[in-house]
């Protein structure tokens, strides 16, 4: 299998993997770091918030690498969609709906996952053309029965839990077959990055990712 992301969409990719980390970077310096430890763990993927100053110069450092999937978390605004595509996001995550990030993306020809955890919500993401979205906070809306009882009206919807999600529960949120990946930050935690830990994040990667694997495998039974 290719590691590149060509000729697969972003949202097959997304799906493929199965496992979205969430990022909290202080220092782009550790970026490539940071892709590495991803990658070596079985994760080519990252989801890069916002949150910092910082995102933006992270995002554009580990574009560069082909075997990783980049992309932009915690956007709440237009010009954060600008920031990130210019630095070479790929998707870009919110916490909630908005129209305008929606149509700013569409612009862009950048995916977009935004958090929907109402059926209102739900029914404005499909309106805008719209296939996947982020059910968020997952653990606290509801957590696997609510993603379930969600999927019954909204049919061919895929969703990504994320929020109180750990390798613990993962099992849980692969059971419910709208579910095509599920978020979260336990493999890639702040203090272990910020301190540069990046052995000890490849091992939390690999551990979380064989976690999804064998939850996937129940779940396909």
């Amino acid at each position: 299998m290719s590691t590149t992301i060509d000729r697969i969409s972003e949202v097959d990719r997304i799906t493929e993997i199965g496992l979205l980390p969430v990022v909290v970077l202080e220092d782009a310096g550790q970026a490539t770091d940071l892709a590495g430890a991803l990658i070596e763990g079985g994760l080519p993927v990252a989801e890069i918030t916002f949150r910092t100053k910082a995102a933006a110069s992270a995002i554009a450092a580990i574009s560069s690498d082909p075997r990783i999937l980049v992309g932009a978390g915690t956007v709440v605004t237009v010009e954060q969609v600008d920031r990130a595509v210019d630095a070479g996001a790929k998707f870009v995550v919110s916490p909630g709906f908005s129209r305008t990030i929606v149509e700013r993306c569409a612009e862009l020809g950048v995916l977009t996952i935004p958090g929907a955890v109402t059926a209102t919500e739900i029914m404005a993401a499909i309106d805008a053309g719209l296939s996947l979205v982020k059910f968020f906070p997952a653990g606290s809306s509801g957590g696997p029965g609510a993603v379930k009882s969600l999927s019954a009206p909204f049919a061919g919807l895929g969703f990504v839990p994320t929020g109180g999600i750990d390798a613990s529960n993962v099992a849980d949120y692969f059971a419910v077959p709208s579910v095509r990946a599920v978020g979260g930050s336990w493999m890639v935690p702040p203090d272990a990055i910020a301190s540069g830990s990046f052995d000890l994040v490849r091992d939390l990667v690999a551990s979380s990712v064989n976690a999804v694997r064998m939850a996937r495998a129940v779940s396909d039974r």
